[in-house]
């Protein structure tokens, strides 16, 4: 397999961060979706039978002072999907370690290479079914995850994933927040399971179009489930208000989008003084009760209470270019943060 540009550190990778501020947040984004990038490299370079001084990878997290851990392996067909990074910076370093991780759980999206394209689509496919968690590799994922805390504590150890990794870092990142560890996650390019209204022009379209979801997404799920039922406050969706991931979208990505209409919904709601509707509707999509009315798990697994939303607001014009991770260390980016809390 021949080497492509985006593969090699120094012809694609984020210049100029000589030392990292882990309290600068454009330090920690590039740095983090450059380990992503390492986990993608992994995988090509196991294909591409790259070993020793003839591998791509490793420049992707020494770079920044991280060693390779461990790589997580897909049980199907043997491909690399994640890797765990440890950080250790030499003594020399000017890095401020100790307001950084000493871990990283990154986990790559789907590649179109001929090893591993067919097993990651399977996922994929699985991830709109609503049946991801079941997948052996997010299970792989997970109960690293868990074993990592369980030895290191969860207050160093960060999550990052992008487009199909995002999702497996999103439903790890989940059950830790059940289980009381709210984990620093960084979620690129998150999949999003909804039609991609953020194309439409119109601002009055879209309003229109989104108070349509909402109301039809609350009947809905009134047919399907009794109030109690619906009750949040036994429901173990605002158990997990008070993890905030960061998510990293933008408009012409319909993959991740829908994220962004999501939680404009749930604000929109909240400064209505709607909140007993939009706690119904933070919960469910339409897709996960027609679901639910066919006798599949509801549960849409790609929902979450609270995030720290990033939108780039100058993304590329097309969407191969606007879903790929090596646009979030572009050092034009133009960045809108905002953080929506859940309110229970």
């Amino acid at each position: 397999m021949m080497a492509t540009k985006d593969q090699i550190f120094h012809l694609s990778g984020p210049s100029g961060l000589t030392g990292i501020n882990w309290k600068n947040a454009d330090h920690v984004r590039k740095v983090v979706a450059s380990l992503v990038q390492g986990a993608y490299v992994l995988e090509q370079d196991r294909q591409g039978k790259r070993e020793g001084s003839q591998a791509l990878a490793p420049p992707w997290w020494e770079t920044f002072g991280f060693q390779l851990k461990r790589i997580l392996v897909e049980k199907a067909d043997s491909s690399i999907f994640g890797a765990i990074f440890e950080y250790k910076p030499p003594p020399s370093s000017c890095n401020h370690s100790a307001d950084g991780p000493r871990f990283v759980v990154a986990f790559r999206g789907t590649l179109i290479e001929d090893e591993s394209f067919v097993q990651d689509i399977k996922m994929d496919l699985q991830f709109f079914r609503n049946e991801l968690h079941s997948s052996s590799r997010c299970e792989t994922a997970m109960q690293a995850v868990e074993n990592l805390v369980a030895t290191a504590g969860d207050s160093r150890v960060w999550l990052a994933g992008h487009s199909l990794g995002s999702a497996i870092a999103l439903l790890a990142g989940k059950n830790m927040a059940k289980k009381g560890s709210k984990l620093e996650s960084f979620l690129f390019n998150p999949p999003y399971v909804s039609a991609p209204i953020e194309s439409i022009k119109s601002q009055k379209l879209k309003q229109a179009i989104q108070v349509g979801i909402c109301v039809a997404t609350f009947v809905g799920a009134l047919a399907n489930r009794s109030v109690e039922e619906l009750n949040p406050s036994a429901d173990s969706f605002a158990a997990l208000s008070r993890w905030v991931p960061r998510l990293f979208v933008n408009e012409v990505d319909y993959v991740s989008s829908g994220y962004i209409s999501y939680f404009e919904r749930q604000a929109g709601m909240q400064n209505m003084g709607a909140r007993a509707i939009q706690r119904v509707v933070s919960q469910h999509t339409l897709g996960s009760l027609f679901l639910s009315e066919n006798g599949t798990q509801a549960e849409p697994l790609h929902l979450i209470p609270s995030a720290d939303l990033t939108i780039n607001l100058n993304p590329p014009n097309e969407f191969v270019n606007a879903h790929a991770i090596c646009e979030w260390w572009n050092p034009d980016l133009k960045l809108q943060s905002k953080v929506y809390k859940y309110d229970n």
